[in-house]
C-alpha cells in the first residue's frame, strides 16, 4: 500500500515541473505560479525517486543543478519583480520567469523549507564527477548568502517576512509552537549570518505544555505543525530545553498529537459527518468556503485556505488524508489503517491521480444540488512532499540520514541546546 501511494504520489513532482526553470507548481490548477517551498519538497523527492527507481539519477541531478543554478543566478534585490532579497525567496514566483508573483512576500519559512531540501540533495549526490559535484557547491552558495541577521529586523526573533513595499512584516516567529524549528535551526546554524540563540530560547519559553484526552504534550492545533520540521530533521532522543523541561522530544511530542488528532474525531464534538477512527487529521489545508450553510438546524460555516486544527479549532468538517501520511513514523498503526480506509474509500473521489486529494469535507453540503459532501480540485505541493518523504522516512530513514550529515544543520541543533541521542553518536 505504501509503495503505490508514495509512487503514485511522486507523479506530481515528475509532471507539475517547468522545463526553462526547474521550479515546480504550488498546485496542480492549470496556471498555478511555483512556490520555494514546492521547489524544496521537490528537491527532496527527487532524492526519494532515484533511491526507489521512480526516475533516474541522471535525471534527478538534470533538474537538481538546473532550478539551483537558475535560483542562484536569479535577481536578488529590492525591485518589485525580483526572485528574492538578501538570499531569501519570494513565497510565490512566475513558473516562466521567477520573478515575484502576486505582489507576495519574501517568506523565510518557506526559504527554509527550500533550503532543507537543498541540502537533502548536496548530501544525496556525492559523486565525483562534475554535475553532482556542481550541485554540491552551488548548494553551498545558496545558503552561505542568506542575511539571517538581517530577517530579525533589528530584535532578536525572526520575521515572518519582508515586500518591498512595506518593508518588514508584523508579525514573528516568536510566540507558540511552530514549524520554525526548522527555521531557526538554519539560521543558528550558519556560518556567515548566524543569529545569536536566545531567540530561540525565548520562543521556546512561550511554548504551551496542556493536558488533552489525558495526553500531556507541546500544543499546537494543525497536523503539519508537529511535522514539517521533522520531514528532515530526527528529533527523536535529542532534546532542547523545553523538552528536558517536559521528559519528552519533539519526535514523542508529535506522536501524542497525532493519536489527539484521532481521538478528537472519535469525540467529534461538533458533531461533523464522517470523523472517526479512520477520518482524521486536521491541518492547514484547501476548503469549501467561505460560505455559511444550515444543515439540518445547525448553523455552519466553512473555510477556504485554513489552518485548521484540533482538539480547539479551527474546524468545519474538512480533513486532509495527507496529514495523517505525514504522521506515520510517529504513530504507524492509526496512520495505516486510516490510509487503507482512504485508498479503498475510492468513490469519494478521495484518492485519485497524484494520490490523495488536499483535502474533503463530508459535512458540506451544496446549496444549489443539495449534493452531500466537497473534494478538493486541486493537489499541493507542500502536501504531497510530506506524503513521499515521511513514508520514505518510515521505510529507510533517508532523509534523516542525509540531513544528519549536514554540517549546519548539525552546528544549529547543538547551538539551540540540542543534546543528546544521535547528536551524541548514541
Amino acid at each position: 500500500m505504501l509503495e503505490i501511494l508514495q509512487r503514485e504520489t511522486f507523479d506530481y513532482f515528475l509532471h507539475e515541473m517547468n522545463e526553462t526553470t526547474g521550479l515546480i507548481a504550488d498546485k496542480t490548477k492549470p496556471g498555478a505560479v511555483a512556490s520555494i517551498a514546492a521547489v524544496g519538497m521537490g528537491l527532496s523527492c527527487y532524492v526519494t525517486g532515484v533511491e526507489r527507481g521512480y526516475m533516474s539519477r541522471e535525471e534527478a541531478v538534470r533538474r537538481t543543478l538546473k532550478v539551483l543554478q537558475f535560483l542562484l543566478n536569479s535577481q536578488q534585490g529590492t525591485t518589485p519583480d525580483a526572485t528574492g532579497f538578501k538570499g531569501f525567496y519570494y513565497h510565490f514566483l512566475d513558473m516562466e520567469t521567477g520573478k515575484r508573483a502576486w505582489k507576495c512576500e519574501v517568506s523565510t519559512m518557506d526559504t527554509a523549507i527550500f533550503l532543507a531540501g537543498v541540502f537533502t540533495a548536496q548530501h544525496f549526490f556525492t559523486a565525483n564527477d562534475e554535475a553532482e559535484a556542481a550541485i554540491r557547491s552551488v548548494a553551498e552558495k545558496i545558503y552561505l548568502r542568506v542575511d539571517w541577521q538581517w530577517a530579525l529586523n533589528g530584535r532578536d526573533s525572526i520575521t515572518h517576512g519582508w515586500m518591498p513595499e512595506k518593508g518588514f512584516l508584523r508579525h514573528r516567529w516568536n510566540r507558540g509552537y511552530s514549524e520554525a524549528v526548522l527555521l531557526y535551526i538554519l539560521a543558528l546554524g550558519s556560518p556567515t549570518f548566524p543569529i545569536p540563540a536566545k531567540g530561540y530560547q525565548k520562543w521556546i519559553s512561550t511554548f504551551e505544555w496542556i493536558k488533552a484526552y489525558d495526553i500531556d504534550y507541546i500544543y499546537a492545533g494543525p497536523l503539519f505543525i508537529h511535522q514539517m520540521s521533522h520531514v528532515w530533521i530526527d528529533f527523536k532522543g535529542i532534546m532542547d530545553e523545553m523538552n528536558r523541561k517536559t521528559g519528552i522530544d519533539y519526535f514523542e511530542n508529535s506522536r501524542r498529537a497525532t493519536i489527539i488528532h484521532q481521538r478528537y474525531a472519535i469525540d467529534n464534538p461538533l458533531k461533523f459527518a464522517g470523523y472517526g477512527e479512520n477520518c482524521w487529521g486536521l491541518t492547514a489545508s484547501d476548503g469549501p468556503g467561505p460560505r455559511r450553510r444550515t444543515h439540518d438546524g445547525v448553523k455552519r460555516y466553512y473555510y477556504d485556505y485554513k489552518a485548521r486544527g484540533a482538539p480547539f479549532g479551527p474546524d468545519d468538517g474538512t480533513v486532509a488524508p495527507w496529514a495523517v501520511v505525514a504522521s506515520l513514523p510517529f504513530a504507524d498503526s492509526i496512520v495505516l489503517s486510516t490510509a487503507r480506509q482512504e485508498m479503498q474509500d475510492g468513490e469519494t473521489g478521495k484518492y485519485y491521480h497524484h494520490g490523495f486529494c488536499a483535502s474533503f469535507n463530508p459535512t458540506y453540503k451544496d446549496k444549489g444540488t443539495g449534493s452531500a459532501g466537497w473534494v478538493s480540485e486541486w493537489q499541493y505541493a507542500i502536501n504531497q512532499g510530506p506524503i513521499i518523504l515521511m513514508i520514505e522516512n518510515y521505510r529507510s530513514g533517508l532523509t534523516w540520514e542525509l540531513v544528519k550529515k549536514c554540517p549546519y544543520i548539525v552546528r544549529g541543533l547543538r547551538t539551540a541546546g540540542f543534546t543528546g541521542g544521535w547528536l551524541d553518536g548514541r
